[in-house]
């Protein structure tokens, strides 16, 4: 996505009167969401849209209406400092190691797989094509701002205005650009280097909470307890939160004996006489950078294939944005990246990630379907948590693997709910609740409320609709200001629809348009 500096967010919003044909269980109508268009996107805006539910297709971002869509989807995030592979994840990552170290082709359980693609949620529904913007890139460049205490003068043609220095946004692509007022995490990063030093090996997964509670693990936790709770005296002023003690626990530990992490399998050291090389190359969604570009053409030929073999798409309909380097947090910076798979100077596969400021998120795959025999899906999923955590390192607050929605109605998109430790988000409260609480609640009924305690409200739902943030005709100004200067019917139940959506805070951050 386009850096575009200082600029806010900048959204229309379409509602959601209509259905769309849900690419889950095929209803004609059923996929109900309500939606908008993002003009800009910070990533601070972003990352707290999703944690209300909300998620992008490109430039289009979308809310499934819950407690009406026929499949409801439910935000899903990894807790990846304290993820532990399972038995069929470490067969993915085997697998991989023995074709690139043995040529070894071997398509074993290649079918037990749940999906080719780790995420689809981006190609279920086409919502995004028929709700796309005709809005002028003229009537996008904030002039001036109006502040309520003018709103006495209107009527007087006073006609004040104070400039505004936002920069210009670019008509061509989605972006998501850094809010110089966002906070970012981590100490501060004077270089835009992409990140090419893979963390330490052993470093990542909770060990203090093995899978297997035999007795001989649990004398050994008990004894890393101890040796933890010595080292942790030593350590007066860090501010090292419960689930960063990992760190603390894999640098006291011996190797011996200890299951192995995703990093001992994607981070190991080759033979020599490896029969392939394969290199994971991240790559800011800019035609400004010299990777993006160089590699574009290849790139996009793959997203081709890929469409056309898997979703059996034409070749018309496979016709994505930029990244923005932040004072502080990881080296790469925040915003649109393209994770790709080079294997012996091909790309093999392209996972499109979000750099946000408390996760990685994961919005898409494309592979060579010639290559689908390495469950690149799955082997792209633990590549991803595994980038987590080495972002984590050099911006703490960075330590969720967001892995879109989990559709607990449709089988085929359960398999999301292995990655543990995870959480689903409450639909109502907005709170993250414990994947095992959800799903006792889910096989019930399909639309739950996932936070049980009964008093819990949405905390940060909308109080002040008068404060919505509204761009009108290259003004800026609080909703209560533009309320009085429309002419026409009331548009109040949809500013208030949407204020309700985004909550409060994104409502007094992001600029709403208005016509």
């Amino acid at each position: 996505m386009a850096a575009a500096g200082s600029s806010p967010s900048i959204v229309e919003y379409f509602g959601g009167e209509d259905g769309y044909r849900c690419g889950y269980c095929k209803n004609e109508s059923g996929n109900l969401s309500h939606g908008m268009w993002a003009h800009s996107m910070t990533v601070q805006d972003y990352q707290d849209l999703i944690d209300r539910g909300w998620r992008r297709s490109g430039k289009y971002v979308y809310k499934p209406i819950m407690n009406q869509t026929c499949c409801p989807q439910y935000t899903i995030r990894c807790q990846a400092l304290r993820f532990q592979s399972s038995k069929s994840h470490k067969k993915v990552l085997k697998k991989m190691l023995k074709f690139i170290s043995k040529g070894d082709v071997s398509k074993v359980a290649s079918e037990e797989e749940p999906m080719d693609s780790h995420i689809e949620d981006v190609v279920t529904c086409d919502f995004a094509y028929k709700s796309e913007s005709h809005v002028s890139q003229s009537e996008l460049t904030p002039l001036s701002v109006d502040h309520p205490e003018r709103v006495e003068n209107e009527d007087k043609d006073t006609g004040e205005t104070k400039e505004v220095n936002e920069q210009k946004v670019e008509s061509g692509s989605p972006q998501i650009c850094a809010d110089k007022d966002t906070p970012v995490p981590g100490e501060p990063s004077h270089s835009a280097k992409t990140v090419h030093a893979p963390p330490k090996p052993g470093k990542g997964a909770d060990l203090s909470k093995p899978p297997c509670r035999k007795a001989k693990d649990i004398r050994k936790e008990r004894k890393l307890q101890k040796l933890l709770q010595n080292q942790m005296c030593t350590l007066e002023g860090s501010q090292l939160q419960g689930g960063d003690q990992v760190f603390l626990l894999q640098n006291s530990k011996s190797k011996t004996n200890q299951p192995k992490t995703i990093e001992d399998f994607v981070f190991v050291s080759l033979p020599d006489d490896a029969r392939h090389k394969l290199e994971v190359r991240l790559v800011p969604v800019s035609f400004e950078d010299p990777q993006f570009k160089s590699s574009f053409n290849q790139s996009a030929t793959l997203f081709a294939k890929y469409q056309m073999a898997i979703h059996k798409d034409t070749p018309s309909d496979c016709g994505e944005n930029e990244a923005e380097n932040a004072p502080n947090g990881p080296e790469c910076g925040y915003g649109s990246f393209h994770q790709q798979y080079w294997l012996d100077g091909k790309i093999i596969a392209v996972g499109v990630i979000d750099i946000l400021p408390y996760c990685v998120s994961s919005v898409y795959l494309y592979y060579d379907p010639d290559y689908s025999f390495l469950s690149l899906g799955v082997y792209s999923a633990l590549r991803e948590i595994a980038f987590t955590r080495q972002l984590h390192e050099k911006a703490p607050d960075l330590c969720f693997y967001y892995m879109g929605f989990y559709i607990h109605s449709c089988p085929k998109m359960r398999y999301k709910g292995q990655y543990r430790p995870s959480d689903l988000l409450c639909p109502e409260t907005y709170v993250w609740t414990p994947i095992e609480q959800c799903l006792p609640l889910l096989e019930d009924a399909k639309y739950c409320r996932l936070n049980q305690d009964v008093k819990a409200v949405d905390e940060g739902r909308i109080k002040e609709l008068g404060r919505v943030r509204v761009l009108h005709k290259r003004t800026v100004m609080p909703y209560s200001v533009y309320k009085k200067r429309r002419k026409g019917p009331s548009d109040e139940a949809s500013v208030q629809q949407y204020a309700s959506l985004v909550g409060q805070t994104c409502s007094e951050r992001m600029l709403l348009f208005r016509s």
